[in-house]
């Protein structure tokens, strides 16, 4: 059966195309019983509207972006991978299209031209950062967005899941099998996550009344040999525990200790704020943080989409968490 239009819907229901467009898209004076006798209609005639026509129809452009970090690092393409599984597909559920947008830090170029030429109806960004170019530009231009993960910005709307009540609680749990030297190794500090996460680690020090040891915590460790040369100054500095931030950091700690001959758990214990396939093969079993990514991406979509279509949306959507206690700790 070939594929009906709009002006065949006219002509068999002897009204006007405008009529069956605005029945279509619910703009315009238009009575209820039209509305229901199109509807009836291209409900039994199997009738999809041209995505084209039905955006000109309802000045939308059926498309959202999804802005995808371009120095990410190897290791965290899988988030960023599942995370806009989740995103396409909502988003093909809504008959929204996804384009994947790459920006370099805080540059805000290839966003800025898609703003321009009226591309997308709203976008979702899949990294915050501290004073986030990002966001200044679309609020410039008034376009509805989300932002995946943490943020200081209260009036952005942002789906996430609970990295600093994980981060506090996986902490409290180390700290009931180690006396107080519990080291930290961390990513780029201008990553809100990365903030998140310390936040969570310290709550816990001082929860259970202990003293926090800055000699012991390093931040913005970013490449394989800062991480093996504070791996090894943490062993010299008797840390009792090497927790990690994220699981890169983590899969290179452990390649450091076994080449060493460092027993793990025995003369140090490892665990991660971040799991992912990096650590699955690991022995013995890393002790970690489990979050559902793909849920993430999903969500992100539903809050975005539910924007768009002038629905009243959560602030704040707080995604759970799952702690696994293997061998490591």
């Amino acid at each position: 059966m070939s594929r009906i239009t709009i002006a065949d819907v006219a002509e068999a229901l002897g009204i006007s195309k405008t009529t069956v467009s605005r029945a279509i898209s619910g703009k315009g004076r238009i009575s209820e019983e039209t509305i229901k006798k199109v509807k009836e209609y291209i409900e039994a005639n199997n009738y999809k509207p041209n995505v084209i026509a039905k955006s000109l129809a309802q000045s939308k452009t059926y498309n959202i972006a999804m802005i995808i970090p371009a120095d990410c690092n190897v290791s965290e393409l899988p988030f960023f991978q599942s995370c806009m599984y989740g995103v396409c597909e909502r988003a093909a559920e809504r008959d929204y299209d996804v384009l994947a947008v790459y920006t370099m830090g805080n540059e805000a170029k290839n966003l800025e031209r898609i703003l321009i030429n009226n591309k997308i109806d709203g976008v979702i960004l899949s990294r915050t950062l501290v004073n986030d170019r990002l966001v200044k530009e679309l609020r410039d231009h008034n376009l509805p967005f989300v932002a995946i993960g943490s943020t200081e910005d209260e009036q952005i709307v942002r789906v996430d899941h609970d990295h600093r009540s994980a981060c506090r609680e996986l902490t409290s749990f180390i700290l009931q099998s180690v006396h107080d030297r519990v080291a930290l190794i961390g990513g780029n500090n201008t990553h809100m996550v990365t903030r998140m996460r310390y936040l969570g680690f310290t709550d816990a020090i001082k929860a259970e009344g202990l003293k926090l040891h800055p000699e012991l915590i390093f931040l913005n460790a970013e490449t394989p040999e800062s991480i093996e040369d504070i791996t090894e100054e943490l062993l010299r500095r008797n840390a009792e525990c090497i927790v990690c931030m994220d699981d890169m950091i983590c899969s290179k700690v452990l390649q450091k200790l076994s080449r060493d001959h460092v027993s793990v758990p025995e003369r140090v214990k490892v665990a991660s704020f971040y799991n992912s396939r990096l650590l699955d093969t690991h022995v013995p079993a890393v002790t970690s943080l489990d979050f559902d990514v793909q849920e993430l991406g999903t969500r992100a979509a539903d809050v975005l989409l539910d924007m768009i279509a002038g629905k009243d949306v959560p602030g704040v959507t707080l995604l759970p968490y799952r702690i696994t206690v293997r061998e490591t700790v």
